[in-house]
């Protein structure tokens, strides 16, 4: 069953992502050819009105083809007009942003929802005071539980503020597993009333739910009862740490380390697959973060993706004039091999998941 369940999630998440493209396309009056689930060849397929409705036998996506997005197909004359390189610029960015635009807002949902029923009906959120001091860490000796962090390097506020400012603190000239940081941070506390400063040296620890720089404390926690606006809260804190981490990762693709965290639909259908075995509001935790993985990936501005239909559009308006075919074709064979290049290193990443440790499920 969490196989049947698995593929129904991924594939309502493909199908509301092309319906995103198909409303608004239709909304601004263009002509849309075919509404289809999966990639070719098609194994079925029915036309109501103009728009033919498929399904394809290569389950890797879907799409909506739009009369006129080959800018080299002949066109009947009666329905020019309506092609989508006949249209305006901002008629065509808002059919292309409606596909991530639906993830977006899905993820935001799937989130929100989950945190609303969080069991207990309290939600926890961190706070600047020490839970507790890692034995051996810079912190050990210094820092004590109940206290209070007043400030990092003359930075002052909550706890991603501490966490981004012992992030200035790298290594050199890498970052690796317990490698210690060339400058120490400047950490003020509060203790019985009193201010106390400690120069402290964060250390990297390279574990897959930290990569980050720490000097060896937990955040103490404070509880809420759980309303619509904290629920929405924390459904926008997950989104952008999701969020951080997805550009981050491809963003250093050349580095090999960093290269390890890279999956492809593989992975994301296995462990959906998995979390539906485990607990279904894991799963749907998981589809969030996939539906928001979608949109964040499609937004990277380089065709085939979204992103680069956009970033051509408004290439064009800037410009004042339309761009030649033959620059955003080269451009496409450039995307497209990247593209290309991260599905085979998700997919290398994956079967070596699958062959050993498997997969990490999101907490």
């Amino acid at each position: 069953m969490s196989w049947l369940l698995a593929f129904l999630g991924f594939a309502a998440l493909i199908v509301l992502h092309e319906l995103g493209h198909f409303a608004a396309a239709k909304a601004v009056g263009m002509r849309v050819e075919r509404f289809a689930l999966f990639f070719p060849p098609i194994l079925k397929s029915v036309k109501r009105g103009e728009t033919e409705y498929a399904i394809g036998s290569i389950p890797l996506g879907g799409y909506v083809r739009i009369t006129g997005m080959n800018p080299h197909e002949e066109i009947p004359k009666s329905v020019e007009h309506r092609a989508y390189f006949r249209q305006p610029v901002w008629k065509r960015i808002v059919v292309i942003l409606a596909g991530p635009l639906v993830n977006l807002v899905l993820a935001f949902l799937i989130l929100w929802g989950l945190a609303l029923t969080v069991q207990g009906g309290k939600l926890a959120f961190p706070t600047n005071r020490v839970e507790a001091v890692e034995a051996g860490s810079p912190a050990a000796g210094k820092l004590r539980p109940g206290d209070v962090i007043v400030a990092v390097d003359g930075q002052r506020g909550g706890p991603g503020v501490v966490r981004k400012q012992l992030g200035n603190h790298p290594c050199e000239p890498r970052l690796q597993d317990g490698c210690r940081a060339q400058t120490p941070a400047r950490v003020v506390v509060r203790r019985d009333g009193a201010e106390k400063t400690f120069s402290l040296v964060p250390v990297y620890d390279a574990d897959p739910r930290v990569k980050a720089m720490r000097i060896g404390f937990a955040f103490g926690q404070r509880e809420e009862p759980v309303n619509p606006v904290n629920a929405a809260q924390v459904s926008v804190q997950q989104m952008w740490l999701v969020t951080t981490l997805t550009v981050q990762t491809i963003a250093r693709i050349f580095d090999p380390e960093d290269r390890k965290e890279l999956s492809s639909v593989v992975g994301g259908y296995e462990t959906t697959r998995q979390a539906f075995e485990s607990d279904t509001r894991r799963a749907l935790g998981v589809l969030g973060l996939i539906s928001l993985s979608l949109a964040v990936i499609n937004l990277f501005p380089f065709l085939p993706l979204d992103g680069g239909h956009i970033f051509w559009a408004l290439a064009e308006k800037v410009s004042g004039r339309r761009i030649p075919v033959i620059v955003m074709e080269r451009a496409g064979l450039v995307g497209f091999a990247l593209v290309l290049a991260l599905f085979f290193i998700g997919l290398n990443n994956d079967i070596a998941r699958l062959r050993g440790d498997g997969f990490d499920l999101p907490r």
